[in-house]
């Protein structure tokens, strides 16, 4: 596989992934239970005695640990997602639902909920299965409507999903008001939480969204020509078509499964890029690995407030990151509009 980034960066790199793994075990401990961080390392590592506590161990091992690992999972898809597609439309307020995925996996949950479809496969809830679906099928839609001849155009797509979302998120409405005693249930999800976590979710999403992480990083290089433009891409070797159409696809399955287990999350895949890019600039061999790390330090975070701001009260966490979100985004705003003056 290529060198993508240098050797202070990998070291860089390890020291904010060790990070973000204490984050996570020091995430565990908080809450209505009183854990210890290091009781709580020695429940995780197999390491407890016969004095550990074994509430606090089906707590850490089957509660909170699984939506940790769920929030950080997340976290890093949308945030990977969200630099790749700043970089594929040239644009730094793109983010991971600008195709209208979400609407479409809004949708699935909103119409699953409604139609009451209980049970779950493979420990994924129907609504989950039915938003997975109507992501999915969202996105076929917009790369169809998009698509000249071979070539995807960028311009369509993000039409095309500027109409698509706004079309399902009015048939979302629709059916809310017709069906107001689902509205809050329909809320909470449209909201985000990963709450419902269980391990069977953390498998799935983790081969998902790795393998996929794996293979947008593999075209970081590509993706830095591409930012020169498409048409010097081809001079300098690059199959800017191929590139764009396999990185889409990839993205799409990668949003498609964060929205299906978590609801949707706003921000997390427009400000973490962004964010990223001010500490490391615009190369995406550095910026890519970067915004998944600090996206799911973000995410887990966020959820972690959101488990214990209003105790026994549980916030989505979608609430929590727009509260940080907006004003960042506010200014991102503000400063492209100070840059075209």
């Amino acid at each position: 596989m290529r060198n993508l980034i240098s050797k202070k960066s990998k070291i860089l790199l390890a020291i904010l992934i060790l990070l973000l793994l204490c984050i996570m075990i020091l995430s565990s401990t908080l809450g209505a239970a009183d854990i210890s961080f290091v009781e709580a390392l020695r429940i995780m590592t197999g390491f407890s005695s016969k004095y550990t506590n074994e509430t606090h161990k089906v707590i850490i091992l089957k509660i909170r640990m699984p939506r940790i690992f769920l929030a950080a999972l997340v976290g890093i898809g949308l945030s990977i997602v969200g630099g790749t597609f700043q970089g594929l439309f040239k644009n730094q307020l793109a983010d991971p639902y600008v195709l209208g995925i979400s609407s479409g996996a809004g949708l699935g949950a909103t119409l699953a909920i409604i139609f009451s479809f209980e049970g779950a496969v493979l420990g994924f809830a129907f609504n989950s299965l039915c938003a997975f679906i109507g992501a999915i099928l969202t996105a076929l839609l917009v790369f169809t409507v998009a698509k000249v001849g071979n070539k995807l155009s960028v311009a369509n797509m993000l039409l095309a999903g500027l109409a698509v979302s706004f079309f399902m998120s009015s048939i979302i409405s629709i059916l809310m008001i017709i069906n107001r005693n689902q509205i809050e249930k329909i809320m909470f999800w449209l909201m985000g939480s990963v709450s419902t976590a269980n391990w069977n979710q953390v498998i799935m999403a983790s081969i998902v969204i790795l393998s996929s992480m794996l293979i947008i990083l593999f075209f970081s290089r590509e993706l830095n020509i591409m930012s020169l433009g498409e048409e010097n891409a081809l001079t300098l070797g690059v199959e800017a078509e191929k590139v764009k159409f396999i990185l889409l696809i990839v993205c799409a399955l990668v949003v498609a499964s964060c929205v299906a287990i978590s609801g949707i999350i706003g921000f997390v895949g427009l400000i973490v890029p962004n964010m990223v890019r001010i500490l490391t600039g615009p190369d995406y061999k550095k910026l890519l690995p970067f915004s998944a790390v600090f996206g799911g330090m973000f995410l887990v975070l966020c959820d972690t407030i959101s488990r214990i701001l209003m105790p026994p009260m549980e916030l989505p966490i979608g609430a929590i990151t727009a509260l940080f979100g907006s004003p960042f985004f506010l200014y991102l705003i503000v400063k492209s509009k100070r840059n075209v003056m």
